[in-house]
């Protein structure tokens, strides 16, 4: 029978209630551990796709008569258009339209950041658009830029009104401290460089527009689209069948994929635009700045008292504020807490989402200013974060789904124990050490999340869902998953995804809640597919349904007989057995998150300020694994990303005109596999009892949120030096060398800052 409630979505941290029909008859949880496919390692079921060039990325769509679109973006922080001309770009070779600033919403007049959109062309070839673009008569009113986040706060130039939290009574947590410290840690601005690059393919056809796009999105894009076109969301389909990286910047249409919209309806033709490899660099978003002016307090036996301070997000020009003040907030057992947080409008290019935003720069500056605690109340750092840990959410008092991180902190110990062993080897300049940091994050997902499951005569099923693998796997979770419950051989099971048009609702690939929210789903319609074969079996064999299962590719009965699956599929011929299946609600009154703790092992030149990092340990309660190859995957592609962000990652801005200068990979620093340590995973792997038939949550994100600082406490572990501001370049670490000696020469009793 179904069941209308009421329940919980959670996506990066922001809750929505949202209204779900859900089954009576729940799935009880598989038992905890590695199963026959669940938990066990699988290769990717695409992988040697990827690896050939067979698999179909939005850049290999090739339509009959398909044009180019190249985009005229302005080259100021912020300008006025006081006239444009496009005629002599629509007099070139090649060109079928254009498109400015009174054309469509997106375009702009005034420029508010370098790289904004401001007039369009589609061609036969990119070449020729491109070149029309530079026939584009425009005349230009260059303007001054507010660029400083804390001039932008005084002036009141924010993107939403300051946020103040507050619980306890912080100014009486300080007073009853023993210790205080304070600091300010600053993140810079980091870009996602996804491998493919933002892209849109606008086709009208059929009475409708069909969108071809490199989106984590599907159904969020179709929304938008029907919304910008008036189409009914029924004429609007959207199609991703392969992404090559979006980090969280993908999950909406962009300013591209309106463009394409529009010019592929003036020329009749379909249009692709793309942006370039250096308009990434400007126009698709990036993790934005942020500044924290930080306090912790403490008792001697280590007690937090109080927390609070206040954080800076430099937003850019659009965006949202994400929770730079979350990790304060939520982490630690502290009832006196005050925290303000401002949301900076800058003439900057506009923040997106970037893999954990917010936790990833507040993680840095809570941990690293704990670790100083630490030292001033000669207290363990690891001990510190036991003493003050939190049995329920702090900020509403509700229970945790699950919570394994003082699992995470044990098996961390040995790693931890290593740092008198790494010390002891350092050499003439190179000093070592060892550094941990903690992590909390959301990763529950949520409802509505659809997938159906068909089983043919041959026993092999096909999972359907319009669901996005934006290049994490999930393609090969979901075939493991229904692969498990219907007792067939991974190989046995086809996954079709990617198409609004062919497959049920499925929602974004983003904030770790992909595998938790279509996980479920695939599941439970994978049940039901088994269910309708277990009664059809019952009938064949004149046995009760109860003493029959599905194992191993066979219908086994408790007594003993067994028979191929074949011989009840065969009976089907070309008749299909269909099963369907929802994601049912998050537990009420709970709150969903993900933990863990790393572990770094570090050497630094003092020399010449040289950072090398040659070892991290990542610990973390994620719920359960389904697929161990790919989650260790993920993980050690998340802190290869956190290290580009720790270490060399920043975009460079004129700080007089606001222009970027960091426009190509050659001036913008990625790590390569050169920069890549030791990275040894360990996953608990206990499923969260509450939190659907799984009990799995989400690891796209909690690897990368612990690197900075852990990293930079075993830098100070190692040097004595405290970093408190990234990346980590030799300038920056040689610098807080000088610092550090610098106090090392002031008197005892004299103040300093």
């Amino acid at each position: 029978m179904a069941r209308l409630i009421k329940t919980e979505k959670e996506v990066e941290g922001r809750y929505t209630e949202q209204w779900i029909v859900v089954d009576e008859d729940a799935l009880d949880q598989w038992p905890e551990g590695p199963l026959e496919v669940v938990g066990r390692e699988v290769p990717r079921i695409d992988g040697h796709d990827r690896a050939r060039g067979l698999a179909g990325y939005t850049a290999d769509v090739r339509l009959p008569g398909l044009l180019q679109a190249a985009v005229l973006r302005s080259p100021h922080a912020r300008a006025r258009v006081k006239s444009i001309d496009l005629s002599p770009a629509l007099a070139a070779d090649g060109v079928r339209a254009a498109v400015g600033p009174d054309d469509i919403e997106g375009l702009t007049d005034e420029p508010a950041y370098m790289g904004a959109a401001v007039a369009a062309v589609a061609a036969d070839t990119f070449g020729a658009a491109r070149a029309a673009i530079d026939l584009i008569d425009v005349e230009w009113e260059e303007l001054e830029p507010l660029l400083d986040p804390d001039e932008a706060v005084k002036q009141g130039s924010l993107l939403d009104e300051s946020v103040t939290y507050e619980r306890g009574d912080f100014e009486r947590g300080l007073a009853e401290a023993d210790a205080v410290v304070e600091a300010e840690y600053r993140t810079q601005v980091v870009l996602h460089n996804s491998l493919e690059t933002h892209q849109s393919i606008a086709h009208w056809e059929d009475g409708g527009l069909t969108i071809y796009i490199s989106t984590q999105y599907i159904w969020g894009v179709r929304a938008a689209v029907a919304k910008q076109t008036g189409l009914p969301e029924d004429k609007v389909r959207v199609i991703c069948l392969a992404m090559g990286g979006g980090f969280g910047s993908k999950n909406s249409p962009g300013d591209y994929t309106p463009i394409a919209i529009e010019l592929a309806k003036r020329t009749g033709q379909p249009v692709r635009c793309a942006l370039t490899r250096r308009e990434e660099n400007v126009a698709a978003g990036n993790r934005n700045a942020t500044i924290q002016r930080i306090t912790a307090a403490a008792r001697a036996d280590g007690t937090l008292t109080a927390l609070g301070g206040e954080f800076v997000n430099a937003i850019g020009f659009s965006g949202w504020s994400s929770s730079t003040e979350g990790p304060m907030q939520m982490l630690y057992a502290c009832e006196n807490m005050r925290t303000v947080k401002h949301s900076a409008k800058l003439n900057l290019p506009p923040m997106a989402a970037f893999r954990a935003p917010g936790f990833v720069e507040g993680t840095f500056g809570l941990e690293c200013l704990l670790d100083e605690l630490a030292a001033k109340l000669d207290i363990d750092p690891l001990e510190l974060r036991r003493r003050n840990y939190a049995d329920s959410d702090r900020m509403d008092e509700r229970p945790f789904s699950s919570k394994q991180l003082a699992e995470c902190y044990r098996r961390a110990e040995p790693h931890w124990q290593r740092r008198n062993e790494v010390r002891a080897s350092s050499s003439g300049p190179w000093k070592r050490g060892v550094g941990l940091a903690s992590q909390i994050w959301y990763g529950g997902g949520g409802p509505p999340s659809y997938a159906w499951v068909r089983v043919g005569s041959n026993g092999h099923a096909q999972v359907v869902t319009a669901m996005q693998d934006i290049g994490t796997g999930s393609r090969t979770a979901m075939a493991q998953i229904a692969a498990e419950e219907l007792g067939i051989p991974v190989d046995h099971v086809h996954v079709s995804l990617g198409d609004s048009a062919r497959g049920p609702y499925a929602t974004l690939s983003a904030g770790s809640s992909t595998i938790p929210s279509m996980g479920p789903a695939t599941r439970s319609a994978a049940a039901d597919a088994k269910r309708q074969i277990l009664e059809i079996a019952a009938q064949r064999f004149n046995l009760e349904e109860r003493v029959l299962d599905l194992k191993g590719g066979k219908i086994v009965s408790a007594d003993g007989g067994a028979w191929e699956l074949t011989e009840i599929t065969g009976l089907l011929e070309d008749a299909q057995i269909l099963g369907n299946g929802a994601r049912g609600p998050n537990p009420t009154g709970m709150r969903v998150l993900t933990f863990g703790v790393q572990v770094a092992e570090v050497a630094v030149d003092v020399e010449t300020g040289e950072v090398r990092v040659d070892k991290i340990v990542a610990i973390h309660d994620v719920g359960r694994v389904i697929n161990a190859l790919g989650a260790s995957s993920q993980v050690e592609g998340g802190i290869i990303q956190g290290l580009g962000h720790t270490l060399s990652e920043e975009r460079l801005v004129d700080p007089h005109t606001g222009r970027v200068l960091t426009q190509s990979l050659d001036a913008y620093k990625l790590p390569t596999i050169a920069d890549v340590p030791e990275i040894v995973t360990d996953l608990v792997d206990v499923p969260d009892p509450h939190l659907t038939n799984l009990g799995a949550k989400g690891l796209g994100e909690p690897p990368i949120i612990p690197v900075a600082a852990a990293v930079a406490n075993a830098i100070r572990d190692a040097t004595g030096a405290d970093v408190r501001s990234l990346p980590i370049s030799r300038e920056e670490m040689l610098k807080a060398l000088r610092e550090a000696e610098a106090k090392k020469r002031v008197p005892v009793g004299t103040a300093s800052s």
